[in-house]
């Protein structure tokens, strides 16, 4: 391994200096001579290098010194007399509260970046410094270096005047930008909306901003250009920050109660990255000793360079947007997924009746799909009969309180993380965490098996007596020409039943993510509440019955549409398939039992054993994926959501099957834990 990095002699520095550099203008051919030094300090493998060392340019400086001059007027020229305001205000800083607009516009800036004016410190740093890895470098230059390096060419500091344009007034410049804006966000009717704590009081970022300019007065009146930490002035910023940000984390922690959208979720991002710019750039106008000057003064350069650096950063955009919308999303699901984990005998059967009902309407569900395959039209339409079956057959399951057990994952998943995250939290129980966890698990598999059980059970009969009803009715055996296809596509060599099935397990997920996004939108905007206080249905309907509609819109309607939307995900996949040419569709334990029993009545119960014995095993293998798929990306989202390192699976999985071997029939039956 390369454990340090020394200068690279690919050419000479001589060569560099006397072929690159201009004594008298400042020119595109001079930054290139930059562009190939700062290339030979460069090395190959910046994570893997522990210390990149000046010490042989800095011999080289003091062996020729009359390159120094030269070389201090050509940084003189870049780092004082050019405006790099912008780059401390906006680099790395949303720039709207737009989502997608910002993503897009990140993406288009990584493939072609934005180029200013020529002649702006972010032009040349937009040359010289145009790679991510340039930062993690540059930070392992030893300090004492960049001070020799700092010293040997007489650079000033820049506490030298506070003149228009100067390195410290653009540095104040940039705090002022910063701090209107923040005003200006902190006061849209959205974000108050999210403090309402805060009402009757002023904004803290006003009084934070005039206590900039009041700091921005003394520093400009005295004849040194800078303060100490005893400074009253600073003193008085420094409350005025924390107090914002105890508003933003407010605002944040409120969206439990309030909801939150994805605009007000980047607007309060936003103002949160610019506190945190401004906390990074307020110790440069603290001046203690002598040598903070220098050291002050190398630093705002080695902060533009990671602000420029790392300013198209898509990676973190997604994951700071994401993480607290994903967190409500995933707390909605975390509730509604307790009622989906079993304790004891009672509730155990009661789940089991439920899934009961829920294989009961699903057995009409697969003869309705198999009578709308004989209808005569386009794929689109078939597309269009198919989610309507399943979306309408979804809702009357959930209205009616019954189960459909591979809904389940994505929910209990929430509920795992959530008490993962509550265990966490919690130092008494953080030792025995992930035992409590094993045992929680084993409530939730024997409660997804009984649900599995529940729903299969039931299915194949229900599909059984009605094809057999419609042909003692008709005369006609309506499964017999769709028999082999409904055969061969529950084998799992035979067909992609493993892929269609992982097809499905996605849209479980999804179904999840939009149940749980319905719910967020609708805590946030007060939907219950306006339908409830709503003149017009308070005068038609009466004032009882109009709040009854809304708690029950309150109570039902993000899982209405979640449903719809499920049924739709699947009705709609094979005919997505056909128009793009690709093998298409999916495969549902439950309804894999229903068109089970068509296939065989289709085929008159005579089936060879491998076909019987493949199609038992591919009703298994697709409930088995239909699980792990929605449940593996439901936990992956709520581990995100709630900042859990993925490591703690590994510790999760083990006391798992720890306890899988002590007490093997926990994970099926509610038996009486004896384990300790």
């Amino acid at each position: 391994m390369n454990v340090r990095h020394q200068f690279q002699q690919d050419k000479s520095i001589r060569e560099l200096f006397e072929n690159h550099f201009d004594k008298d203008t400042y020119s595109e051919e001079k930054l290139l001579f930059l562009v190939d030094l700062i290339h030979t300090f460069r090395p190959k493998k910046p994570k893997e290098t522990e210390v990149v060392s000046l010490s042989e340019f800095i011999a080289f400086l003091q062996n020729n010194e009359r390159y120094i001059p030269l070389f201090n007027q050509y940084f003189q020229i870049i780092i004082t007399k050019n405006k790099f305001s912008r780059l401390l205000t906006d680099s790395g800083i949303l720039n709207d509260n737009q989502f997608i607009k910002e993503i897009n516009k990140r993406i288009f800036d990584k493939f072609l970046p934005f180029q200013p004016e020529k002649g702006t410190l972010q032009f040349v740093l937009n040359q010289v410094f145009y790679l991510s890895t340039d930062p993690i470098w540059i930070n392992k230059i030893p300090y004492q270096e960049i001070v020799v390096l700092y010293q040997l060419l007489g650079f000033k500091d820049i506490y030298g005047n506070i003149k228009e344009e100067s390195a410290f007034s653009e540095i104040i410049l940039a705090m002022q930008i910063l701090a209107q804006r923040m005003s200006g966000r902190a006061l849209e009717n959205d974000v108050i909306k999210m403090v309402p704590e805060y009402s009757n009081f002023e904004s803290p970022f006003l009084g934070f901003e005039k206590e900039l300019n009041q700091l921005e007065d003394i520093i400009r009146k005295n004849d040194y250009h800078y303060v100490n930490q005893s400074e009253l002035a600073y003193k008085q910023l420094l409350l005025m920050h924390k107090q914002c940000n105890d508003f933003v984390d407010r605002a944040f922690l409120n969206s439990s109660k309030y909801g939150i959208s994805l605009t007000v979720n980047q607007s309060l991002l936003r103002i949160r990255q610019q506190l945190i710019r401004i906390k990074e750039l307020l110790p440069l106008i603290i001046v203690e000793l002598e040598e903070d000057k220098i050291r002050n003064s190398t630093l705002i350069l080695l902060k533009l360079i990671r602000y420029n650096c790392y300013k198209n950063n898509i990676r973190k955009l997604v994951s700071e947007s994401t993480q607290l919308i994903s967190y409500e999303i995933t707390q909605h699901t975390a509730k509604s997924g307790q009622k989906y984990i079993t304790d004891g005998y009672k509730e155990y059967f009661s789940m089991f009746y439920k899934a009961i009902g829920g294989g009961f309407i699903v057995g009409f569900l697969c003869l309705f799909k198999l009578l709308s395959s004989k209808v005569d039209t386009s794929a689109f339409g078939h597309a269009f009969l198919y989610s309507f079956n399943y979306a309408f057959g979804f809702i009357v399951i959930f209205l009616l309180g019954f189960t459909l057990a591979t809904k389940q994952p994505a929910m209990t998943a929430a509920t795992i993380a959530q008490t993962l995250d509550e265990g966490m939290r919690n130092k008494n129980q953080s030792k025995d965490k992930h035992n409590l966890f094993a045992k929680l698990f084993a409530r939730i598999f024997r409660t997804q098996f009984i649900a599995f059980v529940g729903n299969v059970l039931f299915a194949f009969p229900i599909s059984l007596f009605l094809i057999w009803i419609l042909d003692f009715l008709l005369g006609t055996n309506l499964a017999e020409a769709k028999a082999e296809k409904l055969i061969t596509d529950l084998s799992p060599i035979h067909s992609l039943a493993i892929l269609h099935a992982a097809i499905a397990g996605v849209f479980l997920f999804l179904s999840g993510i939009i149940s749980g996004n319905i719910s967020n939108r609708n805590k946030h905007y007060q939907v219950a509440y306006r339908i409830q206080e709503n003149p017009f249905l308070k005068q038609t309907f009466g004032i009882q019955k109009t709040k009854n509609i809304s708690i029950w819109v309150d109570n039902n309607w993000a899982g209405v549409i979640s449903n719809m939307w499920f049924g739709v995900f699947l009705g709609s996949t094979a005919s997505t398939g056909i128009f793009f040419g690709l093998n298409l569709d999916i495969r549902h334990i439950t309804f894999a039992s229903g068109n089970f029993a068509l296939g065989l009545y289709g085929n008159h119960f005579t089936l060879s054993f491998w076909s019987f014995f493949w199609s038992i095993v591919g009703i298994g293998l697709i409930g088995f994926i239909n699980f792990i798929v929605s449940f593996t990306l439901s936990m992956f989202l709520a581990l995100r959501s709630r900042n859990i390192p993925l490591s703690e699976l590994h510790l999760l999985n083990k006391s798992i099957f720890n306890y899988f071997k002590r007490a093997p029939l926990n994970f099926f039956f509610p038996l009486k834990d004896k384990v300790i």
